[in-house]
């Protein structure tokens, strides 16, 4: 297919663009980006909606799609259509499926199942340590090898310093990059949610921000020494970003991410006791929401991250302390980054395409993160100013479980191209409807 998106604004800071451009798309690849491009005989011409926004394909670096072994809750086709719904061209897949990704077996038959998907690209990261136990190196250079552009035990902490010692050595021999679930298991306990006075009132165990920070402080301290790249998953209290923003002034190549429900949501959200607000980390107070949005706003964190933690209905329909911690946010995440981030002026659309594209394209080293000459063309069209009302009951995931439900906002995604491929058009922008999918 032969076409160009017409007139649309394009930001793409990689190539400090934030104007209006053509992009010229033929068989996959982006061909030419410039002004009132001229279309030879036989290639369609798609006029970008007014108000549209043209960037490089989003990229969430830490989704969990369940499969193999989970797929009542998700699977990678289903996963993958929420991406592209939530405007997300490609993910990462976290580990802690059943079983473990600790080989490539897994890894390639998660790959398989992206490939006849055929929607969102996916990156599966491999498990740090084997059966993401904690015990035993897991085989890196084979899973690089299969597919993997990480490592990571996510849903686990990595269990011991000289483990993380070993993995960031190992890995980094590799130019493998390794996250971590930043959490002290023994400061943590049996928590179910932030410690602080809303834990206290509802009678729920708490965890404190400490446990986190703790193993921040020791990965940063790692990294360091072994002179190899860490990804802290998930950061989520002020003093976790604190000991980020020391670890870059030392030099250290320290990378983080936030997610949006912890820069929209504090533990205030904990009252009537809805599961769908039980996450891990879990919602932290007033002080560390600031602190997250002065981050995003300063360039601190690098990435946001959606930790799309999907969980059937039954799961999540028992007792606080009893449901499993974790939401969905892929098809949510646009909207809340637009409502709460762009339209309230803490960032601009700019720093929104570092944020969720050329950062997370930079830190995984993978294809995209900018509209390149000769690159994929992977492709998310925003609208920042359509009115958005969330309603479970029309994602493409298969589970439910999130806290924004009937929530109003402002801004999502028009359109989402994978390859060239329109894979998703929202018809609430009646404007694409002479768009070929």
């Amino acid at each position: 297919m032969h076409y160009i998106l017409r007139n649309g604004r394009v930001v793409d800071p990689a190539h400090g663009r934030d104007g209006q451009f053509d992009v010229e798309v033929r068989d996959g690849v982006i061909v030419r980006v410039g002004t009132t491009l001229a279309a030879a005989d036989g290639v369609t011409v798609l006029h970008v909606p007014p108000g549209c926004v043209v960037t490089p394909g989003l990229i969430d670096m830490h989704v969990h799609l369940r499969e193999p072994g989970q797929e009542h809750k998700e699977t990678v086709a289903s996963g993958a259509a929420a991406a592209v719904a939530g405007g997300f061209t490609a993910v990462a897949c976290m580990p802690n499926t059943a079983p473990v990704n600790d080989s490539a077996a897994v890894t390639r038959y998660i790959l398989d199942q992206a490939a006849a998907a055929n929607l969102a690209r996916v990156y599966p990261i491999g498990a740090a340590s084997v059966g993401s136990k904690g015990e035993q190196l897991a085989e890196i250079g084979e899973l690089k090898a299969a597919g993997c552009v990480a490592v990571s035990d996510d849903g686990h902490p990595i269990r011991t310093a000289l483990l993380m010692r070993r993995v960031l050595e190992y890995a980094g021999m590799l130019d493998v990059l390794v996250i971590d679930h930043c959490e002290d298991p023994t400061l943590k306990g049996d928590g179910v949610v932030h410690e602080g006075a809303v834990a206290s009132e509802l009678g729920l165990r708490g965890i404190p921000g400490e446990a986190e920070e703790l193993w921040v402080e020791r990965d940063i301290t790692l990294a360091g020494l072994t002179r190899s790249p860490v990804h802290i998953a998930h950061l989520s209290t002020a003093g976790s970003l604190r000991a980020v923003r020391a670890g870059k002034a030392r030099g250290i190549a320290v990378t983080c991410e936030v997610m949006p429900h912890h820069f929209v949501l504090t533990d205030e959200a904990l009252r009537g006791y809805d599961t769908n607000t039980k996450m891990n980390p879990p919602l932290r107070g007033s002080a560390d929401l600031e602190e997250m949005l002065r981050g995003l706003a300063d360039g601190s964190i690098d990435v946001i991250a959606t930790d799309h933690a999907p969980h059937h209905a039954d799961e999540k329909a028992l007792s606080y302390d009893q449901a499993p911690f974790g939401i969905t946010g892929l098809e949510t995440a646009v909207s809340l980054t637009l409502d709460r981030l762009v339209h309230a002026g803490v960032i601009g659309l700019s720093r929104m395409v570092e944020l969720l594209s050329a950062n997370p394209a930079r830190i995984l080293k993978v294809p995209g993160g900018a509209l390149a000459e000769g690159a994929p063309a992977d492709i998310t069209v925003l609208a920042p100013d359509l009115p958005v009302t969330v309603r479970a009951a029309a994602m493409r995931s298969l589970s439910r479980n999130m806290p924004f439900e009937g929530w109003q906002l402002r801004g999502g995604v028009a359109a989402t191209i994978v390859g060239g491929r329109l894979v998703y058009r929202n018809t609430a922008v009646e404007a694409l409807a002479g768009w070929l999918a």
